[in-house]
């Protein structure tokens, strides 16, 4: 169910909030978070969808924030509420100010958040330079970028790592998650040789190459290099120089990735290009500090930039 509420304010939308789930039956015990989304008219339906997603395993809050027109209009706040079968597993909450309003979006947001949960920020695009100095990103406990997105997406990820504070983090990071656990494993298994080098391949841009290869050079200690395509999808190629012999990652089509290494069979395995949805939903799982996305963001990026 939509309901429209034109020409409004914060209060009447919380107040028609309680109207609802008295005649609907619906409570918000279960509610484990607000995820307030500040996001532009031309991404909104994207990123509600996957809110909606990531809500049937994080039931939550959403606020959506997309101001409208432009900050010296006359103040007034178009809203809408969004609840059941077109809201997931949560309840959604769309604000579009205009004018003055548009300048302290923490007070408007202020009466609708759910009481004693955690908040969680989120910018799908055209995040600011510095999440935690921003109004929104002040009052949360996590603030969740997605580099990948931006027009000038290494610049942005610098840009973060200059400006980073703990409860920060970005999609790109979520993004590489089943590589590093499958790196990792590889690593794991006989003969246990230390990484002389290390080369990753993948799309120009895509800021889970960056990532990923600070991780690498963090926790290897040893050279790696960025091969970037134009053509490629996300990360296509992750080579381990050993002293018997390459372990070869390759994942040409973007959803299989097959393990070579010396005298042993390829080992094929399923690794999907993680869709938006799949990497909210995994930031969410955590609300403390992500302190290695930290280490890799400030420390990692600075060894790999300066090499």
């Amino acid at each position: 169910m939509i309901v429209h509420l034109p020409e409004t304010t914060a209060n009447d939308v919380g107040k028609r909030l309680v109207k609802l789930r008295d005649e609907g039956g619906a409570v918000t015990l279960g509610r484990v978070l607000t995820l307030i989304i500040r996001v532009g008219e031309d991404d909104l339906e994207e990123a509600v969808e996957a809110a909606n997603d990531a809500s049937r395993e994080h039931p939550c809050r959403v606020i959506v924030v997309s101001p409208a027109g432009r900050d010296d209009a006359d103040a007034r706040l178009d809203a809408e509420i969004r609840v059941g079968g077109d809201a997931g597993a949560s309840e959604v909450i769309l604000l579009r100010p205009t004018g003055p309003i548009v300048e302290h979006l923490d007070t408007l947001v202020t009466p609708l958040l759910l009481p004693d949960v955690p908040i969680v920020v989120w910018w799908p695009a055209d995040a600011p330079a510095d999440p935690s100095a921003d109004a929104l990103g002040a009052m949360a406990h996590r603030r969740v970028t997605d580099s990948t997105k931006d027009a000038s997406a290494e610049e942005m990820l610098r840009r973060l790592a200059a400006e980073h504070q703990p409860g920060d983090t970005d999609l790109a990071w979520a993004r590489v998650t089943l590589w590093r656990g499958l790196i990792a494993a590889a690593l794991d298994q006989p003969p246990f040789e230390s990484v002389s080098s290390v080369t990753i391949e993948g799309e120009s841009g895509h800021t889970s190459i960056d990532l990923l290869a600070a991780w690498l050079r963090l926790r290897l200690r040893c050279p790696v290099t960025v091969r970037r395509h134009r053509e490629a999808d996300a990360i296509t190629k992750v080579t381990l120089e050993r002293r018997s012999g390459p372990i070869v990652f390759d994942r040409p089509d973007g959803r299989v990735v097959t393990i070579s290494q010396p005298d042993q069979p390829d080992r094929h395995v399923a690794l999907p290009i993680r869709l938006l949805n799949e990497a909210l939903a995994e930031e969410l799982r955590r609300l403390d500090p992500d302190e290695t996305f930290g280490e890799v963001l400030t420390k990692g990026l600075a060894k790999l930039d300066a090499a």
